[in-house]
């Protein structure tokens, strides 16, 4: 490589351990984790809860649990999406 390219690389590694210092130590043991904006458990559970609410409400005819229950599937809802604001072209970007 020339020596530009290696002074690059030196300056991305330098800049990413300033940025995300958890994922460089574990990309340096080989065992990198998933970043958080791609767990979606809480998600999950939150849309789970939201449909038997909703369910339980259509079924006894309750508003309040209904109402709760469009609530809590639209907060998951908004979980589950990644933050348009840091999409660019398709892809993550830098916020």
């Amino acid at each position: 490589m020339p020596q530009s390219e290696d002074r690059r690389l030196v300056d991305l590694e330098a800049r990413l351990e300033r940025e995300d210092p958890r994922f460089t130590r574990a990309m340096r043991s080989g065992r990198p984790t998933r970043p958080r904006e791609y767990r979606r458990t809480g998600a999950w559970c939150g849309l789970g809860l939201g449909v038997a609410v909703l369910g339980s409400g259509i079924v006894l005819a309750q508003g309040l649990l209904i109402a709760g229950g469009l609530v809590l599937v639209g907060m998951a809802a908004q979980l589950a999406d990644p933050d348009p604001a840091r999409m660019t072209n398709g892809r993550f970007g830098r916020r």
